[in-house]
């Protein structure tokens, strides 16, 4: 029974996550992620083929595992990001409302390009400092 839920629960999500590709308020990625987590769970075969796919190297492995993402996809995710944030704003007459949503906002373009373009960065600068460090030791 579990294992029929998710293979189905696994289906729904991979059709979200394809819609998502064309429609901006859909998270192409976080259906991508769920599709993988029900199809782990039940069905080795549809896991091992959906790991494999373009679609899952495209949109999971290459920005989220690999943090390997251009520019041009970064400023497409955050146009994504803002359009969703927008259309409350649009709809709700509520200045408290649009701070909040446009800190939020914020919050995750710092943060994003902070987890996707920093960490690279950031390891290289680490294996540097701790040379320098054990050099120093060393004197």
């Amino acid at each position: 029974m579990k294992k029929t839920l998710f293979i189905g629960l696994g289906a729904m999500t991979l059709g979200l996550g394809t819609l998502g590709i064309v429609v901006p308020f859909l998270p192409t990625t976080v259906f991508y992620l769920l599709t993988a987590f029900f199809w782990m769970r039940s069905s080795e075969k549809l896991y091992g083929r959906f790991i494999q796919s373009e679609r899952y190297k495209q949109y999971v492995q290459e920005p989220i595992v690999k943090k390997n993402i251009s520019t041009k996809n970064m400023l497409r995710m955050f146009i994504a990001i803002f359009i969703v944030f927008l259309i409350p704003c649009i709809f709700v007459d509520s200045i408290v409302m649009r701070i909040t949503m446009a800190c939020v906002y914020i919050v995750h373009v710092v943060g994003l390009t902070w987890y996707l373009k920093g960490k690279k960065n950031r390891k290289t600068d680490m294996k540097t400092n701790l040379i320098k460090i054990d050099e120093g030791n060393k004197k």
